[in-house]
């Protein structure tokens, strides 16, 4: 198993891509704390298919934006656990419309979900991470901010702005042996890639050279092998899986 003895701390569990990374991970061995912030039952679910893979599975129903509700969750994790070997900083939120209808108020929640809520968690995680001396941090980027794509303009920002995140913040944890990476998926038959409408759909897979949507599962099994050792040598990266776009 890649992850055999690890613990991973999984955010937005319960989406389409959150609950393949809290299958698969799990699958590779790690136990994984996920937080949710309404649908119960989808996290009761996910918490059933970690467990079936024989390991230890944390559900926590906050929100990435609740400062109070975050730490709780990383310190509980982390006196579960023993410790937090791997972040997935996966939350994420998206609004599909055009730029001159976007409000200010619709640009600050997208900000603050994908950007904000992944400064928040990784704050909290990395405490833990520097005083270990090891960690590895994967944030989840999107296509839409970094090709030339007809996506929404506050979401593209959002997601732009997980790279240069990821970058700094590998420079600045290289001294404590914490690798952090961002992965870009392209489209994806779950989650945001639910909302994508048909001309931008069709025109996507006119150059994909998959010449289909990606799955969640593959996105997930991605991951996996990043936050493992195997994969000791990469280190602040935007990697694209996106069907060779």
């Amino acid at each position: 198993m890649l992850l055999e003895g690890k613990s991973v701390i999984v955010t937005g569990g319960t989406g389409a891509v959150g609950s393949a990374l809290c299958d698969v991970l799990s699958r590779e061995g790690a136990s994984v704390a996920f937080n949710y912030e309404k649908n119960k039952d989808k996290a009761l679910e996910v918490q059933s298919h970690i467990e079936e893979n024989g390991r230890r599975a944390l559900a926590f129903q906050c929100s990435v934006l609740d400062k109070e509700g975050v730490a709780q969750m990383v310190k509980k994790t982390a006196e579960e656990f023993g410790k937090i070997d791997i972040l997935v900083n996966n939350a994420g939120i998206v609004q599909v419309m055009p730029f001159p209808l976007i409000e200010e108020e619709e640009w600050d929640l997208v900000m603050d979900v994908n950007v904000k809520g992944m400064f928040i968690v990784t704050k909290e995680v990395v405490r833990h991470m520097v005083m270990q001396r090891s960690g590895v941090i994967i944030n989840m980027g999107s296509i839409g901010g970094v090709r030339l794509l007809e996506v929404p303009v506050h979401y593209a920002a959002s997601k732009a702005a997980v790279g240069g995140f990821s970058i700094a913040l590998a420079k600045e944890l290289a001294r404590y042996n914490i690798r952090v990476n961002t992965v870009v998926p392209g489209m994806l038959s779950g989650g945001v890639g639910l909302n994508v409408p048909e001309k931008q759909y069709n025109e996507y897979m006119k150059y994909c050279a998959a010449a289909r949507p990606g799955k969640p599962e593959e996105v997930a099994e991605y991951v996996a092998f990043l936050v493992s050792d195997r994969a000791q040598y990469i280190n602040a990266q935007n990697l694209l899986i996106d069907g060779g776009l």
